[in-house]
């Protein structure tokens, strides 16, 4: 019997645990999956050991910290900095990143043309795996954080010009996750229009503060169900590869 689960905080609107259940089940393989709830990724190691662990996934917020744990980093994920599966073997943890093929697919599915700019909201490991999607698609962008970081701009630098300009808006944040559905980012959301993409990867709730105000607005809309169903694949190809 081989063991599986997600590491993150918090856990109450994952599908993970329900989705590779039955995974497993409908494949006959042998194999648990259940949620682990780390206030403290300290506990990783223990965990492990614990429940002894053949892979696991990861989220926020620790898709960026996991990999001190790491003895191994397969190349892609070592180039965006950021972490979401993890495999075990022979007390071995090596890690992958599967947003980035999960992103790319269903992006690709939501625009009509790569010939677009885009606003990347937030800075955390999900804005890794968009950034580099986006530079491998050769997709122009300009990251917008809460901080004052290299490389991006702040909520309050927001203008019409530049919204005008961007065109593809793309939410990584767990603002607007539940259980708290009414928070959104400080966008000025008066400024877009029906030319707009909003792609938020948030898939709980399937339509987002953020979706539904630039929904309202005239932009086309898509929440990251999709993306979590395709990267959820290749991880279930990794734990049984």
């Amino acid at each position: 019997m081989k063991h599986y689960g997600l590491i993150g905080c918090p856990l109450s609107h994952s599908f993970s645990e329900r989705y590779f259940a039955e995974k497993f089940m409908s494949s006959g393989i042998p194999a648990t999956y259940q949620n682990f709830e780390l206030y403290d990724l300290a506990a990783l190691p223990d965990v492990i050991a614990m429940h002894q662990l053949d892979g696991f996934n990861v989220t926020i917020p620790y898709k960026e910290k996991v990999i001190e744990f790491l003895d191994e980093i397969d190349v892609t994920a070592q180039k965006t900095g950021a972490v979401n599966c993890v495999r075990v073997r022979e007390g071995k943890l090596k890690g992958y990143n599967t947003d980035i093929i999960g992103f790319e697919q269903s992006l690709l599915s939501f625009i009509d043309s790569k010939q677009v700019k885009a606003l990347v909201f937030g800075s955390g490991g999900a804005s890794k795996a968009v950034r580099y999607v986006l530079s491998k698609l050769q997709i122009d962008f300009l990251m917008v954080s809460r901080n004052d970081i290299k490389d991006a701009i702040m909520y309050a630098d927001l203008t019409e010009s530049i919204l005008k300009e961007y065109h593809l808006l793309i939410h990584t944040t767990p603002v607007g996750t539940f259980p708290d559905v009414q928070s959104k980012l400080p966008l000025p959301y008066h400024l877009i229009n029906e030319r707009h993409y909003a792609y938020d990867l948030i898939y709980n709730p399937a339509k987002t503060a953020f979706l539904k105000s630039c929904e309202q607005q005239g932009a086309r809309i898509k929440n990251g169900y999709e993306m979590l169903t395709i990267q959820a694949e290749e991880s279930f190809n990794i734990f049984t590869s």
